[in-house]
């Protein structure tokens, strides 16, 4: 019987009295203290060490935890559910909710309803930002994958970068005295900042890093510095009937000192006219290089149709609000202004974006066709609007195709070259449908220049990602430097230890190190089936198949009772341990299901895997060949490298002729491809 992990015993005994008094709003932190004979002080210092929570943040998990049973599970209500919990606020409850698990609670238990394992600032839509939001560390031959924020920001590395010409625009201040304008100055902010945003020249930060400093009391320097850029533009306006009122600077954030600055008084008919020339004006105060290409785009007027144009800007307030309540809340006015304008290309990019998101969590797809016909729509009136290629490439991506989707990013790219969220899009496609560790780290690595954020869970993750990057293009060090700073943000984050195991295996080639590594971490969750795989192959490439079979044999039949088509690659691992251990007939579906994989199989892995297989038949010539097709292959992980050769299945290859040789030729081809990588990067300025 595995050991508790230290700690479990106090979090268990807290856990139980909160759910005793569950019931009782009123049951807070001096209570809990009470109940378990500690003093008030002594409860906080033990809960924030075990838990990384305050009391109050680990007594309203455990509630919030409790309701999402209740809901899943009951007929109650929400206003039920929520004095069931403990809660005698039902808004308050509704609030902290959402939070928690990043849609409200009236969502659980409608037909289509699966609840989202997030991060609780992760949500659902980012625009255009979390298109793929699994991504995968592709630990050894196998997967474990995670969700995590794909967008990082780091002022380590990005301190790397000339900061130069970076630039944040800031919200807008509404001076209206009708609030409802308020969606007309957002308009305002979001178009200056695409057009600054289509200039190569520049770095812009994302809408998304600067949202948080709508209200903010910070002064340009602190801003400045939280999202390493130099300069900063700040905006305000006002809508009085058809006339437009706006105040726009562009400050310089070293000095702290104004450099443009204008006003402007004009109809709403100007508006675009307006837009244009504040894009103009910050370029020349920069000395940004604009190209004609850029400065075609600039130009572009989105419609002629200033009332389709006014429901648009109405739309993205809630299609921002990043939740399926306010998709659909914006399609309505979408449509509207599809009414108005029949080719406003940017809304039914728009349409096409918000049906992809409502159909993301879906077992079943209702919006595919949907998804296309306004994506070729956006298409057919504007092909080089950013908006139109990344609603294309989502259409392709629905449907698995993401070789097609490619292409289309990177076009999108070409005419918006800060458009963050292709950039990550990017970033996790290569990661994972098409594994490619050069493109996956250059495009992290792109990333951290257009997103910052300032939570340490959500920065934790971020470096989890850039590690995970880092070391499958084989930078070690740099690698474990990130992991560590992972750690230290967010001690409990569930993959950040696990990765590390590995990180330093790739250094000090310790395998048992690692494995009582990722031992302590199966420890934390024994239900978790990655880490109870992973834990049987460290002693599979040991030979220690009794161990092994120990781990693998939960994780097989575990897989199997609930029909998972998970790790089907190590599927050759599981079935040789069963052999050895003398249970040949599960033995032999086992090998069946890998051979049938491998026919499967369109990665770059797959003469790897066919290698493998070939070998365990006793078909050494073919085994040879299928690594020479490998030794071609660019880009793949340094885990082939730390690991392909412990394969006890490989024995009798190991010495056929050619054997030596090939496997060389892959490792040589590895650290080409590294040195090359490391190059390219250093020379764009990425590392």
């Amino acid at each position: 019987m595995l050991d508790k992990p230290k700690g479990q015993k106090f979090t268990d005994e807290a856990k139980a009295i909160i759910l005793d008094y569950l019931s009782d709003e009123h049951f807070g932190v001096s209570e809990l203290a009470d109940a378990m004979h500690m003093s008030r002080s002594s409860l906080l210092r033990k809960c924030k060490k075990q838990t990384q929570l305050s009391a109050s943040q680990f007594i309203r998990q455990i509630r919030l935890e409790e309701a999402m049973e209740l809901l899943k599970e009951s007929d109650l209500t929400v206003s039920e559910v929520s004095y069931r919990v403990g809660f005698g606020s039902t808004s308050y409850f509704i609030k902290c909710f959402r939070e928690q698990y990043g849609h409200p609670p009236g969502e659980v238990g409608k037909p289509g309803f699966e609840e989202k394992k997030q991060n609780p600032s992760t949500s659902l839509l980012n625009k255009y930002k979390w298109a793929i939001m699994a991504l995968a560390i592709l630990l050894i031959s196998g997967i474990a994958y995670i969700l995590i924020p794909s967008s990082p920001p780091t002022a380590d590395v990005a301190q790397k970068i000339s900061l130069e010409k970076s630039i944040a625009v800031l919200p807008f201040k509404n001076e209206s005295n009708d609030s409802t304008n308020l969606y007309f100055v957002n308009g305002l902010m979001e178009a200056s900042l695409g057009n600054l945003q289509k200039i190569e020249d520049l770095r812009v930060i994302s809408r998304t890093s600067v949202e948080k400093y709508r209200n903010s009391n910070q002064n340009i320097s602190e801003i400045a510095a939280e999202l390493d850029v130099s300069y900063i533009v700040e905006g305000s306006g006002q809508k009085v009937g058809d006339q437009v009122m706006l105040n726009i600077q562009l400050i310089d954030a070293v000095t702290d000192t104004r450099i443009w600055g204008e006003q402007y008084t004009h109809k709403v008919v100007d508006v675009f006219a307006v837009q244009k020339e504040v894009a103009k004006k910050i370029a020349d105060a920069i000395e940004a290089r604009v190209t004609p290409s850029e400065l075609e785009q600039i130009d572009k007027k989105p419609t002629e149709n200033l009332v389709a144009y006014d429901y648009y800007l109405k739309a993205q307030e809630p299609f921002n609000r990043e939740t399926e309540e306010g998709l659909l809340e914006a399609i309505p006015l979408f449509e509207k202004a599809i009414e108005e304008d029949p080719g406003f290309a940017l809304v039914y990019a728009d349409l096409a974006i918000t049906y992809y998101y409502l159909d993301l969590y879906k077992k079943e797809k209702k919006y595919t066709e949907t998804i296309n016909n306004y994506a070729d729509k956006a298409l057919l009136h504007d092909s080089k609007l950013t908006e139109s290629l990344i609603a294309k490439a989502l259409y392709y991506m629905h449907i698995g195709d993401y070789r097609l989707a490619v292409p289309h990013l990177e076009k999108a790219l070409e005419y918006n070259p800060n458009a963050s969220g292709v950039v990550n899009i990017l970033s996790s496609i290569y990661s994972n449908a098409l594994p490619d560790t050069g493109k996956y780290l250059e495009y992290a690595l792109r990333g951290i220049q257009l997103d910052v954020v300032d939570n340490d869970t959500n920065k934790s993750y971020i470096y989890l990602h850039l590690s995970n990057a880092l070391i499958q293009s084989g930078f070690t060090d740099e690698a474990l430097e990130y992991i560590d700073k992972a750690i230290e943000l967010f001690p409990q984050n569930p993959y950040a230890p696990y990765l590390k195991a590995y990180i330093r295996y790739a250094k000090n080639k310790d395998i048992k190190q690692a494995l009582n590594a990722v031992k302590r971490e199966l420890r934390k969750d024994t239900t978790r089936l990655d880490i109870l795989q992973e834990v049987a192959k460290l002693h599979y490439f040991q030979k220690e198949y009794d161990s092994a079979f120990h781990y693998y044999k939960p994780f097989n039949e575990i897989r199997k009772s609930k029909g998972l088509n998970i790790y089907p690659q190590e599927d050759i691992k599981v079935g040789f341990t069963y052999e050895k251990m003398g249970f040949q007939e599960e033995a032999d579906r086992l090998i069946a299901a890998y051979a049938e994989y491998c026919k499967n199989d369109q990665s770059i892995y797959q003469p790897a895997s066919m290698a493998v297989l070939y070998a365990y038949e006793g078909r050494q010539a073919e085994a040879i060949e299928e690594y020479e097709k490998f030794a071609a292959k660019n880009h793949f992980q340094y885990w082939m490298i730390l690991f392909m050769t412990m394969d006890p299945a490989l024995d009798s290859l190991k010495s056929y002729p050619g054997y030596d040789a090939v496997i060389q030729k892959i490792e040589d081809r590895f650290w080409e491809n590294h040195n090359r990588l490391k190059e390219t990067l250093q020379e764009k300025g990425l590392l």
